[in-house]
C-alpha cells in the first residue's frame, strides 16, 4: 500500500468526494478514484459508502482512518525529526492572499522565505473573496477576519486596527474633518464584496457609536486599488494600518480623525485542516507575527497610528 494512496483516502474523507480530493491534490479524478480502490483492495473492505449523491464513511473507515491519520502524522513527525538541526524546509507553498497586503506586503515577505529554504515552492493565489481550499487548491490563506467555519484550523497573527486615511494634498484641497459627521462633506473611497457597498462607516470613541453613510464617487472589489485612490487623493478611505503601513512611513498618506477607532479586525492563517498543519505552516506563522510586529512598533515609535494596544 503506497503512502501516497494513503494520503488521497484522506482528503477524500475530509471533503467527502472524489472529486474534490482530486481537484485540492492536483491530480485526475480518475487517479484520485484509483488510489480509493487499491486502498480498500489491499484492506479488503469498503472505505465509503458511494449513492449518486454524497459519499460517506462506511463502518469500517469510521476504525480504519483516524488511526491511518495518526500513522501518517507520526510518519511526518519522524521524516521532519531525522532533518536534524538544519529545520530543512521543501515542498510547494500553496498560499492565498488578499489582493492589497499580498501584493505590496506578504510577497516581499514570501521571497525572503523562499531565499531563506531554497528547496521550497511557492503558489500564490491573490484575491479579496473568501477562499474554497477546494476548488482553489490552496494548503493555507493569510486572511483578515477569524475563521467562521468550525472544521478549519488556523493560527491569529495578530489584532489589526484600522485608520481613515487620506493624502496630504486631498487634505488640503479638501480640509480635515474632525467628527463623523464631517466626512458627508467628502469622498469616500469605497470597498466592495460580493457586490456588497461598504459606504456606512463606523467609529468608536470613548465607548460611544458614530455611525455614517457616506457618498463616493469610486468603488472596487480589490483593495489595493482603493489604497491606490487614496494615495493619488481621490478622496478618504477606511483601510488596515498594514496595507498602508509603507504609505503612511513614505508620507503618501496620513491618519485622520484619530480619535475616533474604526472596527479593529484580526489577521488569520487558516488551513482546511489540522492535517495540513506542517513544520512550514509554523515557520510562516511565525515569519508573519515578527513582520507584522516590527511594523505595528515602527509605526507606533514615529507617531504615525495612534497608540491603540494590538495582542497576537
Amino acid at each position: 500500500m503506497l503512502l501516497e494512496d494513503l494520503q488521497v483516502v484522506l482528503k477524500v474523507a475530509e471533503i467527502r468526494s472524489i472529486t474534490g480530493a482530486a481537484t485540492a491534490l492536483d491530480m485526475r479524478t480518475a487517479t484520485a478514484s484509483a488510489a480509493v480502490k487499491r486502498v480498500e483492495a489491499s484492506l479488503g473492505e469498503e472505505l465509503f459508502v458511494r449513492t449518486t449523491r454524497q459519499l460517506r464513511l462506511s463502518n469500517a473507515g469510521e476504525r480504519y482512518l483516524p488511526q491511518c491519520e495518526k500513522a501518517l502524522e507520526l510518519l511526518a513527525q519522524a521524516k521532519q525529526s531525522m532533518r536534524g538541526d538544519q529545520q530543512e524546509i521543501d515542498g510547494e507553498v500553496r498560499i492565498s492572499l488578499s489582493s492589497d497586503l499580498g501584493r505590496n506586503m506578504v510577497v516581499p515577505w514570501l521571497d525572503e522565505f523562499l531565499d531563506a529554504h531554497p528547496k521550497v515552492k511557492l503558489r500564490t493565489h491573490l484575491s479579496d473573496s473568501n477562499v474554497d481550499f477546494y476548488r482553489d487548491s490552496v494548503d493555507m490563506a493569510l486572511r483578515y477576519g477569524s475563521p467562521t467555519d468550525s472544521n478549519l484550523y488556523g493560527f491569529k497573527i495578530c489584532d489589526v486596527q484600522k485608520i481613515l486615511c487620506a493624502s496630504p494634498d486631498y487634505l488640503a484641497k479638501h480640509g480635515e474633518p474632525q467628527h463623523p459627521e464631517d466626512l458627508k462633506q467628502h469622498n469616500g473611497l469605497f470597498y466592495q464584496l460580493h457586490d456588497v457597498l461598504k459606504d456606512e462607516w463606523e467609529f468608536l470613541r470613548d465607548g460611544q457609536e458614530f455611525k455614517v453613510k457616506m457618498s463616493g464617487n469610486r468603488a472596487s472589489n480589490d483593495a489595493d486599488l482603493v489604497r491606490r485612490w487614496c494615495v493619488a487623493g481621490k478622496g478618504i478611505a477606511i483601510k488596515s494600518y498594514l496595507d498602508m503601513s509603507s504609505d503612511l512611513l513614505a508620507g503618501n498618506v496620513v491618519e485622520v480623525m484619530a480619535d475616533y477607532q474604526p472596527t479593529i479586525s484580526e489577521l488569520w492563517l487558516v488551513c482546511p485542516s489540522r492535517r495540513s498543519i506542517t513544520p512550514t505552516v509554523r515557520l510562516l506563522r511565525d515569519m508573519f507575527r515578527e513582520k507584522t510586529e516590527q511594523i505595528h512598533q515602527q509605526l507606533e515609535q514615529q507617531g504615525l497610528i495612534s497608540c491603540r494596544e494590538t495582542r497576537k
